[in-house]
């Protein structure tokens, strides 16, 4: 039996990117105990997860954090944050045996800086379970996991079902379509809309919600459009994902949950592209990434507040029309 502690500190996306090996590892590896250190803000993602034998949450006291795993006893850590705070675990639990994710930065800096791409045409995941395969791990084809909780299955608010879900947020600015642009989209849907995001976007979840809709409450097609943003947690949030019959999302955490359901995904990008290898994990046929081909992107690896070119082209000229085509076809 061998016991293997997967690390992966942050976000909700490349979290839930992590958890085919997490599945992989506990169905290919005869008797093996799986763990995950994880910060306690994203203990959500996690704590359904059956092929988790137990979630480890980082302390402020990082050295409470050590010996609660030292006591483990561990067989081989899985680094998939490789980072400093990880290194620095790694070395405070050494003997234990180790393998760390090739997070690939020096290609993504060129990329960035100079527009050279030298990045392999592989997504994330795959590269995540290229560090188990030592073990004989292999893919199992099953795509991403997300487990729902029955207390946080949600039935859509005053709404029917056959909506569009459409995710309103993103980490930065940079990611986000503007308003204008999204209320143009809920106003041209011939399908019921449901605004989806954390409390952060909940202010503007209601300024689209009111401006897509005329006096009758319904968008010029007929149809509401509703905001739920700020109002939901996130497994809530992933409930109604899961029961849309499409996604429109941007370079963000949902957009990976409802990868994980299978959905069908239109997927926007700003400042950040899809060659990063982080687009939409095998969703349902018709998903597609929308961006524009600009010698300025990608203008960073994660995103800015305000563009840095003051334009904000990425975003700003991409055709609404194509995104409801991508939705509706």
């Amino acid at each position: 039996m061998s016991k293997f502690l997967i690390i992966r500190f942050s976000s909700i996306g490349d979290i839930v990117l992590t958890t085919p090996v997490v599945r992989c590892l506990k169905q290919q590896v005869r008797g093996a105990e799986v763990h995950y250190l994880t910060k306690p803000s994203y203990r959500k993602i996690l704590e359904n997860n059956p092929y988790i034998d137990r979630l480890h949450l980082l302390s402020d006291d990082f050295g409470t954090t050590v010996e609660a795993l030292k006591a483990e006893r561990f067989d081989y850590i899985i680094d998939l944050h490789h980072s400093l705070r990880s290194l620095r675990l790694k070395c405070r639990l050494w003997p234990v045996r180790s393998v760390s994710f090739n997070k690939l930065d020096l290609r993504k800096w060129l990329y960035v800086k100079f527009g050279l791409n030298l990045l392999p045409d592989v997504h994330i995941v795959d590269r995540y379970m290229a560090t188990v395969k030592r073990f004989g791990v292999t893919d199992d084809g099953g795509g991403l996991d997300y487990f729902i909780a029955p207390e946080d299955e949600v039935t859509p608010p005053d709404l029917p079902l056959g909506y569009i879900a459409v995710v309103l947020g993103a980490q930065h600015a940079t990611k986000r379509l503007p308003k204008a642009k999204l209320v143009e989209i809920c106003e041209q849907l011939p399908y019921p809309v449901i605004l989806l995001g954390g409390k952060e976007d909940a202010e503007t979840g209601e300024y689209i919600a009111r401006s897509a809709v005329t006096r009758d409450g319904l968008n010029p097609r007929g149809c509401p459009v509703i905001n739920a943003a700020g109002k939901y947690n996130l497994s809530q949030s992933a409930s109604l994902v899961r029961q849309a019959r499409a996604v429109l999302a941007h370079d963000t955490g949902l957009m990976h949950i409802a990868a994980a359901f299978r959905k069908r995904i239109v997927s926007v990008w700003g400042n950040t592209v899809p060659a990063f290898g982080m687009y939409p994990y095998r969703p349902a046929e018709g998903s597609v990434c929308i961006g524009r081909d600009l010698p300025c992107r990608p203008c960073s690896k994660i995103g800015y507040e305000q563009c840095p070119r003051k334009h904000f082209a990425c975003m700003e000229t991409l055709d609404v029309e194509d995104i409801v085509k991508a939705l509706l076809s």
